[in-house]
């Protein structure tokens, strides 16, 4: 394969498409698939023949607005339509080449006008079943432009360049992070993808797995030849099942390629990557209790150094990074460090995609430059709160991340202000909360799942979320006092400094954001029993206990 054969086939597929006066395109994300896509999609094949036009009719991955779906765009029209079902098929096929049908016009001009698009950039416009399809749009051009005319070193200085961090969670440089790989001295080397995505909400690197799998595949090739691996694993929770299909589908395409395997497109580079399915376990997603997971051992965090960039998958160097910071890759290679660079906020760089879920209009993918304020994710993006409630709090990162006051909606979205601020960027989880929400009884909900996916491998961890369980259940009913509230604090900083991994090191911060900017809450669900939401099920109210100064202060 070379740069030219690359495209003769998308010259192919754009003759091929040019056959056609529409394309139709039927979002077949899990969220439009769960409304009907799939029976919307047959529906539109069957009109279409029977119609007489000459119209393409594309499955695609997600397109974003999921609150929308079923979602179909109709091209050259650029025309979105919303909420579309299988009853609908006749009118739309009719429309093309005339007035749009109003009703199920979508108008999300805002939402899509304050997004910037890398990673989501083939999103709705490809079959993520069809290489072919992904070549057109420039696919597998980044991997062939490494392979033939940079050096490793080279690839390693323009992911430098970049700026682009970690987007896994931690924020790490990338950059930094494959030239201590690319240094390691070993005969065998390994690339992993993390595809194992448990925080509850997310969906952003399901919906890249499913929607553009050549994507991962090419970041994976490109980061392979620049530290000097030769195989890979891509670690997929079992419950994606659409996600393991698409690129199991992909994987075999690219073989057949040349695209994967040995002598890579006419050079000495070979690698090749094969699946491993997790189990759902959530402490998994920490890179030491994934290796040994692939590994066939039971998946537990175990203590560093070594970091698995000098000894990770059977003690070999291995990098790993998630699905999103793979997906970034080729349009760095392709565009340039500096392209990159040039986007988002002074520390954070490029854009960050969010799966924005809750108590907001418009729920789904959304992908934005860093630094953006949140008002403009939640006011404009989003569409704003539904129902005339009122904005409460933005909660991100995930169980690991903190809950932040409307108040502070002016705050730009960094790695680094996010932390200021006591939450975390996470993988890119965020959930609005309004009125309705009790904030006491939000903290007790993701200490809970830390709680419950917790490994058991130590105690602070074990126990100590445990224990902030029990407290916090203990306030939630109304039989807490100040004393629990005291020891409630002085666990959360306990578990925080002596935990092994992540996990317990970040379960506390749900609690410590809310004792930051909700204090008030904690206080009225344990001097005056009483929760302010209405959420809490406090049987019957007490004498109000005095809270000490230092406590209110």
């Amino acid at each position: 394969m070379t740069i030219e054969e690359l495209e003769q086939i998308a010259k192919g597929v754009q003759l091929e498409n040019a056959k056609y006066e529409y394309e139709v395109n039927v979002c077949m994300d899990l969220a439009c698939a769960s409304q009907g896509a799939g029976l919307l999609r047959d529906a539109l094949v069957k009109r279409a023949d029977a119609s007489g036009k000459k119209v393409l009719i594309r499955k695609t991955g997600c397109m974003g607005p999921c609150s929308s779906g079923p979602l179909v765009r109709v091209d050259p029209d650029d025309t979105l339509y919303a909420k579309v079902k299988d009853s609908n098929a006749e009118a739309i096929i009719k429309s093309l080449g005339e007035k749009p049908v109003a009703e199920l016009q979508c108008d999300l001009n805002e939402h899509f006008d304050k997004q910037v698009r890398v990673v989501l950039e083939n999103a709705g416009h490809i079959d993520p079943e069809k290489i072919d399809d992904y070549i057109s749009r420039d696919g597998y051009k980044a991997l062939l432009t490494a392979l033939t005319e940079m050096t490793p070193n080279g690839v390693v200085h323009r992911i430098t360049e970049s700026g682009l961090r970690g987007r896994g969670g931690g924020g790490y440089p990338t950059g930094l992070k494959w030239g201590t790989v690319a240094k390691a001295s070993g005969d065998l080397k390994y690339v992993v993808c993390n595809g194992d995505e448990g925080d509850p909400g997310a969906f952003m690197d399901r919906s890249v797995m499913e929607g553009d799998p050549h994507r991962v595949i090419e970041g994976m090739a490109i980061a392979a030849y620049a530290v000097g691996a030769t195989k890979g694993f891509i670690y997929v929770r079992a419950e994606y099942p659409v996600a393991v299909s698409r690129l199991t589908t992909a994987l075999r395409e690219a073989r057949r390629r040349g695209l994967l395997g040995s002598g890579i497109c006419n050079t000495t580079f070979n690698f090749d990557i094969e699946i491993r399915l997790g189990a759902g376990a959530f402490v998994c997603g920490e890179e030491t209790a994934l290796l040994a997971s692939i590994e066939g051992r039971r998946g537990t965090p175990k203590p560093r150094p070594p970091y698995p960039a000098v000894s990770g998958l059977w003690g070999k160097p291995t990098l790993i990074n998630n699905v999103e910071t793979y997906a970034n890759i080729a349009p760095i290679v392709r565009s340039g460090g500096k392209w990159f660079f040039n986007m988002g906020s002074e520390r954070s760089k490029g854009t960050k995609v969010f799966a924005l879920t809750g108590r907001i209009k418009n729920t789904g993918l959304i992908e934005v430059p860093l630094g953006i304020k949140l008002w403009e994710i939640i006011d404009v993006i989003g569409g704003g709160v539904p129902g005339g409630h009122k904005l409460k709090a933005i909660q991100t990162g995930g169980p690991s991340g903190g809950c932040i006051p409307a108040d502070m909606m002016n705050l730009g979205v960094s790695y680094d202000a996010l932390m200021a601020a006591g939450s975390i960027m996470g993988s890119g989880g965020m959930i609005v909360m309004d009125d309705t929400s009790c904030m006491v009884n939000v903290a007790r909900f993701f200490v809970e799942f830390c709680m419950t996916e917790s490994c058991g491998k130590c105690i602070p961890c074990r126990a100590g979320t445990a224990q902030m369980y029990t407290l916090l259940t203990r306030i939630c009913e109304g039989t807490g006092t100040m004393d629990d509230l005291e020891l409630l604090i002085e666990l959360c900083g306990t578990v925080k400094d002596t935990s092994l991994c992540g996990l317990g090191q970040t379960a506390p911060n749900p609690v410590l954001s809310t004792l930051k900017y909700f204090k008030n809450e904690y206080l009225e669900h344990i001097v005056h029993k009483r929760c302010p939401a209405g959420v809490c099920n406090i049987a019957g109210a007490t004498a109000a206990e005095p809270a000490p100064a230092e406590v209110l202060a």
